[in-house]
């Protein structure tokens, strides 16, 4: 009886004390995502600007590049005013010019917005003073060069002054290269995008950009400065693809092959949130025969807009149409890690 009562007590606290620990935790293996091939379509002329989704292997966007000039950024602190840089925008400051009058350009010195998208060199720049809660413009005028269309015809100049931002709408002033035909316009912000976007031609036409938490990549055209032997800059139209800048972010390999990047090297990978951090060299430009051929030994980690990891590659940038090989058709795979 001794006996059962001692298997009885020692059964009792083996079974407290079992109950007093946590069953080991099942640890689910990181499954990456089917390989995803994709074609967007530029045209041979690059004419289009597309809004990409890696999450969905989606186009979250898309439109005609020249159709906005003016993006005015849109987060609640957001002040800046960028030049659409994918028709060669550029601009210059007019010392000492009172706005409606003939512009001269005489000794102007023409600059171009950052392609890595850095704030403190934008051309128009800190346009303001701040006076209480109101950002007051400093009443100097800008001469916008329009840049090019598709086909390369030049789509005009124009006075601009930013006037003011308050509550968050921005209020700025267009006139024409001569002077003529002043406008006063304004144009307010939306929290769900990255910036408004303005038409000079068409100014009361809605350009639309995409929720910045609907795209990843932007395949476009878009100025950027490179650099002579010698190390002179020059500005120079390319086509490739831009980040968003809301939280995406980028790390390139050209050592590791495709198949050997897991979720595991990604987290270890150094990244960067420039916006041309995938840029244009993914291709060459074959002067021989005037071709353009991919580097599928790039290798890009994308963090997307969700925090997700994608290894990405470029494998052509031309498509067969009518019997014909047509550049502008950037075809590429990609993996979710």
């Amino acid at each position: 009886m001794l006996r059962l009562f001692q298997s009885l007590i020692l059964v009792s606290m083996t079974l407290m004390f079992s109950s007093c620990f946590k069953e080991d935790e099942t640890i689910t293996a990181h499954v990456p995502g089917n390989f995803i091939t994709d074609t967007v379509a530029l045209t041979d002329n690059y004419q289009y600007q597309i809004y990409y989704n890696l999450y969905d292997s989606a186009i979250a966007g898309s439109n005609i590049r020249s159709i906005w000039d003016l993006g005015f950024e849109s987060s609640p602190s957001g002040w800046r005013v960028i030049l659409n840089s994918s028709c060669f925008m550029k601009s210059t400051y007019l010392d000492g010019h009172v706005f409606g009058t003939p512009a001269d350009t005489t000794g102007a010195k023409w600059l171009f917005n950052p392609s890595d998208g850095s704030a403190d060199s934008l051309v128009i720049g800190n346009w303001f003073t701040v006076e209480g809660n109101d950002t007051l413009g400093t009443n100097r005028v800008l001469l916008i060069d329009r840049g090019v269309d598709a086909k390369g015809i030049s789509r005009g100049f124009k006075q601009l002054v930013v006037d003011s931002l308050k509550n968050g709408t921005y209020y700025f002033r267009l006139a024409a290269f001569n002077g003529t035909n002043p406008q006063s316009f304004s144009i307010s912000k939306k929290s769900d995008v990255n910036h408004v976007l303005f038409s000079i031609s068409n100014p009361t036409t809605v350009v639309s950009e995409p929720l910045k938490s609907s795209w990843d990549l932007l395949f476009s055209q878009y100025t950027t400065l490179l650099f002579t032997d010698t190390g002179i800059p020059y500005p120079y139209l390319l086509t490739g693809v831009i980040l968003n800048p809301s939280l995406v972010m980028v790390a390139v390999d050209s050592v590791t092959s495709f198949d050997n990047i897991n979720f595991e090297k990604a987290q270890s990978m150094v990244f960067s949130a420039k916006a041309d951090g995938i840029g244009y060299d993914w291709k060459k430009y074959n002067f021989d025969d005037g071709s353009y051929k991919v580097n599928s030994k790039i290798i890009y980690v994308i963090r997307d807009t969700k925090g997700f990891y994608y290894k990405f590659r470029f494998k052509d940038f031309y498509k067969f149409l009518n019997s014909r090989l047509k550049k502008g058709y950037p075809s590429f795979e990609y993996q979710k890690l």
